[in-house]
Parts: structure tokens; C-alpha cells; sequence
């Protein structure tokens, strides 16, 4: 197994059944065109996870994905974590499209996570993200999709299946202010509370890291500064997973 100092590298390595298992039903789904180069499973797992092994199967015959018995050492090697189950699929990279009037939908919920220090929290807070119908989320030139592996883990599979685009974020996000979408920011500087704000539709919000938070560039596009008011005194901020959380399903209340 991969150490912990080394989990932030690149990885294009899916672990576990329900990373795979969201991988193969985004191919089949045309949502992303990442190409799986091989599905292993641990030999020594088939009879335990025989219903596992008989849906890869028929899963990788439709889909023409190469699958292979392999042993136990051998996936151990190729794993950063410990919760693969036997089940790992190698992969290659997806083709991400930069953010144009023409690739980016007419209309929608999206987000921009800017400034994420580590692949977990960015995971973590798709994972939310994608419960609470985001309809596909901005990347910067410089994200966490290269350790798509982790992110696919931290996230239930949702980076998986969530439209991306990439490029400039401030040059994306002037974008979507032509095509008539509100800008929300998460913040607290000239901010009304999250239950006070208009989060309709077509809408982007912006969610920046605990530690570097939004850029002054991106807050001063806002439309809207939106904060999450505290039960209690408390000066310590959330974590960019938490935000996205509560924001996020205040949107889904607010576009139900």
C-alpha cells in the first residue's frame, strides 16, 4: 500500500466497488470519456463477492473493459488506500472542456471550489455537491483531478459522474455573468445570511478553501456575498466540504 505522505500524487487508479461501480455507469452513461484500461479483482475475493464479480463481469463484457483475477499483493501495490475490497480498475485521464458560452449549460447550479488544500476535502464536498443536484462544477488549471483515484474514493464516486469543465476561473466565471448567471460567493465581509439570500437559479456558487479562501479578484464579481450564520460564538471558519454541504441544499430548498 501506498504510504500516506505519497497520497496526494497523481492517481488514476479507482479503488472499491462503489468508485468502479460509478466509473462504469458514467462510460455507459456517456457522461465522461475516461478510458479504463483494466479491472482487477483480487483472486482470492471471488467466491465471498461472487454477485460483485458476476456484475464487473457483465459489466466489462458490454462495455468491451479488459477484467483479470489477480493476487492479493499485486492490488496492494497499486492501492493508496485500504479499502479497496479486492476491486480496482486502471484507468487513463478524462477529457475536461474549458468553460465556453457554448460547453456550459443555459442554465443550472454550479460551483467553483477555489483554493481546496488536499483531494479528500475536495472529494467530500462533490460528494455533497452532487446530492444536493449541482449540475457540474468549475475547475482551475491547477486541481485535484490528477489524484482522480482519491477524489473518486473521498467522493462516493460523484466526481465520476459530474460534468467538469477547466480553464481560468475568473475568465469562466465573467462567462456565466454574460449568460446571465448569479454569482454567489461564500464569505463574511458585506455578507447577508445564507436563509436571507436569493440563490435561484441560473446560479454559481463559489466556495473557497478554510485556510486561503476566495480570491479578491473572484469576490469582487459576486453578485451576492452569502455567510452561514453560527449556533454560537465561534471564530474558527468551516471546512470547504461543510460549506458547500449547507449551501448547497439551501439552493436544491430554495429551487424545489
Amino acid at each position: 500500500m501506498i504510504k500516506e505522505e505519497s497520497r496526494q500524487v497523481s492517481s488514476n487508479v479507482m479503488e472499491g466497488m462503489t468508485s468502479v461501480s460509478a466509473l462504469l455507469a458514467a462510460k455507459a452513461a456517456g457522461v465522461n470519456d475516461r478510458p479504463i484500461l483494466e479491472i482487477r479483482f483480487d483472486r482470492a475475493k471471488r467466491a465471498k463477492k461472487a454477485r460483485e464479480f458476476s456484475f464487473l463481469e457483465r459489466k466489462c463484457k458490454e462495455l468491451e473493459i479488459p477484467l483479470s483475477l489477480t493476487d492479493s499483493a499485486e492490488l496492494e501495490a497499486l492501492c493508496i488506500g485500504n479499502t479497496h475490497g479486492g476491486i480496482v480498475a486502471l484507468c487513463g485521464d478524462r477529457t475536461i472542456p474549458a468553460p465556453t458560452a457554448e460547453s456550459l449549460p443555459e442554465s443550472g447550479f454550479l460551483c467553483l471550489l477555489e483554493g481546496i488544500e488536499d483531494p479528500y476535502n475536495f472529494g467530500y464536498a462533490l460528494r455533497s455537491l452532487y446530492a444536493a443536484g449541482c449540475d457540474g462544477i468549475l475547475l482551475g488549471e491547477r486541481n485535484w483531478m490528477s489524484a482522480a483515484g482519491v477524489v473518486a474514493r473521498a467522493s462516493a464516486g460523484a466526481s465520476e459522474h459530474f460534468p467538469l469543465w477547466m480553464g481560468d476561473p475568473v475568465a469562466a466565471v465573467r462567462t456565466l455573468k454574460e449568460m446571465g448567471y448569479r454569482i454567489v460567493c461564500a464569505g463574511i465581509r458585506d455578507s447577508v445570511g445564507l436563509y436571507e439570500a436569493d440563490l435561484k437559479k441560473p446560479l454559481l456558487l463559489v466556495v473557497g478553501g478554510e485556510k486561503r479562501g476566495i480570491s479578491a479578484e473572484m469576490l469582487s464579481l459576486a453578485d451576492e456575498i452569502v455567510r452561514i450564520d453560527y449556533g454560537r460564538d465561534f471564530r474558527g471558519s468551516l471546512s470547504a466540504a461543510s460549506a458547500a454541504t449547507v449551501m448547497a441544499f439551501e439552493i436544491l430548498r430554495q429551487n424545489s
